[in-house]
């Protein structure tokens, strides 16, 4: 909310300086976001007259002026280029030293082409306040030299921009902020009333209100014979400083009354209305052209007025181009209206428009106030534009706004920390145009004023629809009631200032702090460091894909098709942020950075649900290093990525198993499923399927893996015993068995884990070979197996036994024999 400080005085009466004003703004609520004062840069620009004015003898398109430019400056000798330049004429000087903004110079004393210039004789551009280039400006003929052009033009009125939060819609009026100002101790609240204006004839328009849980009350009059025009230079010179542009008259009557009392207004041209009635409706799907030049369609759910031609405006937030005043215009007719908040806010929102109006609405204006605005502004219509005016007309009834608070005065000090005397406080509440109703020594019952709506209104309370009527009765009564006592304290509280509230810290839940982060935040967390540790780089993509992507991996049901997507390629659910991955992939290839690795942790979706997947890729080659070269990625390296990250996340890797039933996205026998038990999936790794790096266009190899991260269980929280070490030295032997092609080397290692669970610490697979010496269909797999003695070192018995016992077990769970 802008506005100047003269019109802050026309409705205060104070003798504060702008500091003071700004600091009790301030300290009662009303938070100055800025302060401006637009003639500060033109205080060196003096008003002077030209005295003589002869040709340069050496430039024919020049001048030499004597100028009078006040005391001390009374001749002065400027060379001027101004065709208009005359004696006699009353202009604008700038002394050596000036700064031109307009031009961007500092102006100094030197010689023009042989004779001397002691300054300068401005245009209104060269001020930087205007396009006039036809020469310097001519101020009025009485003008008297020496005065500062700002003081002058008026332009010393500095510019006041205060925040406004969204209960205070009487803020967003000058005499809002004066009444506040006033009832804080800085100054008086100047009196104001409307002066009625006897109508003289019916008005030829009248209202009809079809939807009046929009609009329960609309005032209107006609006003002919009026005379539209510029506006006159008081009325322009207040909007144009708080930056409105002027338009006409009648349009900027509407604006100023919309800032000066924060009651919006809005004129309709009479002889381009069709009809004799004007109906605040429903909208019916209509299209029409705002004042704003652009075209909005109307819903059932909008307030709109029409004629008998169509819609003319959407009521309360913009009228519309066809019936908009002009300079042609003769006969207006004023629109004064009642609208109800949440319609307003959600019409805006429907259509993309706001406004001046819209934004008050929204808000809430003062319910009383429509007869006395009609009133003032008919009269200042007539004043300013001449005509005469009719009778008044309206739909619908003023609602009924009248409510009382009561405030108990140990509240303020409950709530606010500020103990303030009960006298004090009544007072306080009385300077806001609170009345009291009744007072005794504990608490006081007042009647809220109308401007005061986030007050007087009810709250709105969402309640269960299963609560029983009577107690849903009981808790809206009780919140009302808390809510206006809660709003007295405030409104006491920040009239004695909100600094003055002395700050004090919430109480503490406990003494060790709650947990800052949820188990799934600190999940993926810890992933995030895991995969960044391992060199992946991650990434951030969209939830949401083309549907042709989503179809190759894993399906694009149309319960996960969006129906209002933000582009035309982006109408899908992902159901892995691996599309994604892979999409990022292709995009680093094709500019030249076809090695790489990513992940990403986010969301998927199925039509079970939303899983949280932490996914990761690489592709290419992996980088080069003495004595090591460079080789393709490979679905082992995947395995590996995955397996870290699920025993950082406390996942026991020896109870894992894997399958070879990847998803369709895979390769179908280069891939693989991390099981925990039969049942419980927790993750995918492998090759992708060469198809799908076809269709993206991705010609080097890629694997990756995808955690799921929602079904990787919790760590149990066990008491940890002190490690078992043993003091014998462990022993290692290697083992080859000759199997069939079909039995899973994992199901070999278990075996041989199973064969001595005390002796076998260890086993891993070394070496898988077919060939020459291995039966056709078989293969043989390398395996070594470290033995831990704990209570003694073994002998070569022993270690015979041992052996046996896991050639048996090998053999019994997969028919493989020792090679």
């Amino acid at each position: 909310m802008k506005f100047t400080l003269s019109w802050l005085y026309d409705h205060l009466e104070t003798s504060a300086t702008v500091e003071e004003i700004c600091a009790k703004l301030n300290q009662i609520g009303l938070e100055v976001e800025g302060v401006e004062n637009p003639g500060a840069a033109l205080e060196p620009f003096l008003t002077a007259r030209i005295l003589e004015a002869n040709q340069h003898p050496n430039a024919d398109r020049l001048q030499v002026c004597r100028v009078d430019a006040g005391p001390g400056m009374n001749d002065v000798q400027v060379v001027c280029g101004a065709p208009n330049a005359r004696a006699g004429l009353a202009v604008i000087f700038a002394k050596p030293g000036t700064y031109v903004p307009g031009l961007d110079i500092t102006i100094k004393a030197g010689k023009i082409r042989g004779e001397a210039s002691g300054g300068m004789l401005c245009s209104l551009r060269e001020l930087g306040m205007g396009e006039d280039t036809g020469g310097i400006a001519e101020l009025p003929e009485d003008t008297l030299p020496g005065q500062s052009y700002a003081d002058f033009a008026g332009l010393d009125d500095v510019v006041i921009e205060i925040a406004i939060t969204p209960n205070r819609g009487d803020a967003l009026s000058v005499r809002g902020i004066a009444r506040d100002l006033a009832a804080a101790g800085l100054g008086t609240l100047r009196p104001w009333m409307a002066e009625a204006v006897e109508g003289t004839f019916e008005s030829p328009i009248t209202w009809e209100n079809s939807y009046p849980e929009a609009c329960p009350w609309v005032l209107g009059r006609t006003v002919r014979g009026v005379k539209n025009g510029p506006s006159p230079e008081w009325l322009r010179r207040k909007l144009e400083t708080i930056g409105l542009r002027s338009i006409s008259t009648l349009v900027d009557i509407t604006n100023y009354f919309c800032f000066d009392l924060g009651r919006p207004l809005h004129v309709f041209d009479v002889k381009k209305l069709s009809g004799s009635r004007l109906t605040l409706c429903h909208g019916a799907g209509e299209t029409f052209k705002a004042l704003d030049g652009q075209d909005y369609t109307v819903t059932p759910d909008d307030c709109v007025i029409t004629d008998a031609n169509g819609v003319q405006s959407v009521a309360g937030i913009m009228g519309g181009d066809a019936s908009g005043a002009d300079e042609g215009t003769t006969d207006v007719f004023v629109e004064c209206a009642l609208f109800d908040p949440v319609h307003i806010a959600l019409s805006c929102r429907r259509l993309g428009l706001s406004s001046d109006s819209s934004y008050r609405f929204e808000r809430g204006v003062d319910p009383a106030l429509p007869v006395a605005a009609m009133e003032a502004a008919t009269r200042m219509i007539i004043e300013l534009c001449g005509g005469e005016a009719s009778e008044v007309v309206s739909a619908g009834e003023q609602p009924k706004w009248q409510r009382d608070a009561t405030l108990r005065f140990n509240r303020v000090r409950d709530l606010g920390g500020l103990d303030v005397p009960a006298e004090e406080s009544v007072a306080l509440l009385e300077k806001l145009g609170f009345e009291v109703q009744e007072k005794t020594d504990t608490h006081v019952r007042a009647s809220v004023p109308s401007w005061r709506n986030d007050i007087a209104q009810k709250p709105v309370l969402a309640q269960g629809r299963d609560l029983p009527a009577d107690q849903a009765a009981r808790a809206a009564e009780g919140v009302e009631l808390i809510e206006a006592e809660s709003d007295l304290v405030e409104e006491v509280l920040r009239l004695k200032g909100l600094d003055a509230v002395p700050p004090v810290p919430l109480p503490s839940v406990s003494v060790v702090p709650a947990v800052a982060l949820t188990p799934r935040q600190v999940r993926a967390a810890r992933a995030r460091r895991v995969l960044a540790a391992r060199g992946l780089v991650e990434t951030v993509g969209f939830s949401f894909v083309s549907h042709e992507d989503a179809l190759r991996f894993g399906g694009a049901p149309d319960t996960l098709r969006l129906l209002n997507p933000i582009a035309s390629d982006l109408d899908q659910m992902r159901p892995t942020p691996m599309v994604n991955l892979v999409a990022a992939s292709q995009r680093n290839a094709a500019r030249g950075w076809a090695d790489i690795g990513l992940f990403e942790i986010g969301a998927g979706f199925s039509e079970d649900g939303q899983q949280q997947i932490a996914a990761g890729l690489r592709a290419g080659h992996t980088p080069r290093y003495p004595g090591q070269v460079s080789t393709a990625v490979s679905l082992w390296t995947a395995k590996a990525d995955a397996l870290e990250l699920l025993t950082q996340l406390g996942v026991s890797v020896e109870g894992l198993s894997a399958t070879p039933d990847a998803p369709s996205w895979y390769h179908p026998g280069r891939s693989g499923v991390l099981r925990q038990g039969p049942k419980m999936v927790l993750g995918y790794f492998g090759e992708l399927h060469p198809s799908l790096l076809q269709v993206e266009g991705i010609d080097v190899p890629v694997v990756g893996f995808e955690i799921l991260l929602d079904a990787v269980p919790e760590p149990k929280r066990r008491r940890k015993a002190a490690p078992k070490l043993s003091a014998f030295q462990p022993v290692r032997r290697d083992f080859a068995f000759v199997a069939a092609r079909d039995v899973p080397g994992e199901k070999l290692l278990k075996a041989v884990k199973g064969a001595d669970r005390n002796l076998v610490s260890d086993v891993s697979l070394f070496d898988l070979y077919e060939g020459e010496h291995v039966p056709e269909g078989h293969r043989s797999m390398g395996v070594e197996v470290t033995l831990q003695p704990v209570d003694k070192s073994l002998t070569d018995a022993e270690l015979e036994a041992v052996s046996e016992r896991i050639v048996a077990a090998v053999a019994k769970a997969t028919g493989a024999t020792l090679r």
